[in-house]
């Protein structure tokens, strides 16, 4: 909807729309930012998971104060940031995200289960708390990417480069490199008519985020391999 042309979007009267819910894939900041602009605050960003069910909800309130949260768990359900000894970590810091309630799964019709350390079953993601209680994915547990001995988790280099204005949506990969062990590669998708160079990418990201986490290499692609449900298949970029 968001990439209608503005004179068919104004076709239509939006005013009475009350709820839009998000959910299955991360939400970028940039992106819930962009729709409550455009339709009004009704955006609701949910997270969770088919094993530990919801896990917390974003209102646009939340989201305009922090945009890409996933907000605060709902009545009746615990989420706890741990470490890998099972420990509690500090606000702010990243860690593996468990969740507790009572409409979790009870485990895979073949037998298998999630991690589970006593009620709380892992969500496969890892994430941290702000100050204000509000919980951010910073991707999945196994999406970690180490570069010359520094953590990287893709999701918030991919959100910093989906932001620009001249950027569609972008991925970031981590492939093997002899000095570093593994090195970023971003690929990024252009929006139509759009000009940008590698250079200009990099810089970008420089200006946001740590030197560490700027991609070493950048390609541009006409759009970014999915699945049929409409999740980046990133296992394509990397071969």
């Amino acid at each position: 909807m968001l990439g209608l042309p503005d004179d068919v979007k104004r076709k239509y009267d939006l005013s009475s729309l009350r709820i839009t819910a998000a959910s299955g894939s991360a939400l970028p900041g940039h992106l819930a930012t962009e729709w409550m602009d455009t339709f009004g605050d009704n955006l609701y960003n949910f997270y969770g998971s088919t094993e530990v069910a919801m896990a917390s909800i974003a209102t646009p309130g939340e989201m305009r104060a922090a945009p890409g949260t996933a907000g605060k768990p709902p009545l009746g359900t615990v989420v706890k940031i741990l470490d890998n000894q099972g420990e509690p970590l500090p606000t702010g810091q990243t860690g593996r995200i468990f969740v507790a309630n009572s409409i979790s799964f009870e485990g895979y019709t073949s037998g298998d289960d999630k991690e589970r350390l006593g009620s709380m079953v892992s969500s496969g993601d890892v994430g941290h708390f702000d100050e204000d209680g509000l919980l951010f994915v910073d991707g999945r547990d196994d999406d970690m990417i180490v570069s010359g001995g520094e953590n990287v988790f893709p999701r918030e280099v991919e959100d910093l480069i989906a932001g620009h204005d001249r950027v569609e949506e972008a991925a970031v990969v981590g492939v093997s490199d002899p000095e570093w062990g593994q090195r970023l590669k971003a690929f990024v998708v252009l929006k139509p008519g759009g000009t940008l160079s590698k250079d200009e990418v990099k810089e970008y990201v420089k200006q946001g985020l740590a030197t560490y986490k700027v991609p070493r290499e950048i390609e541009f692609i006409g759009a970014l391999p999915r699945n049929a449900t409409g999740k980046v298949m990133k296992r394509e970029l990397v071969e």
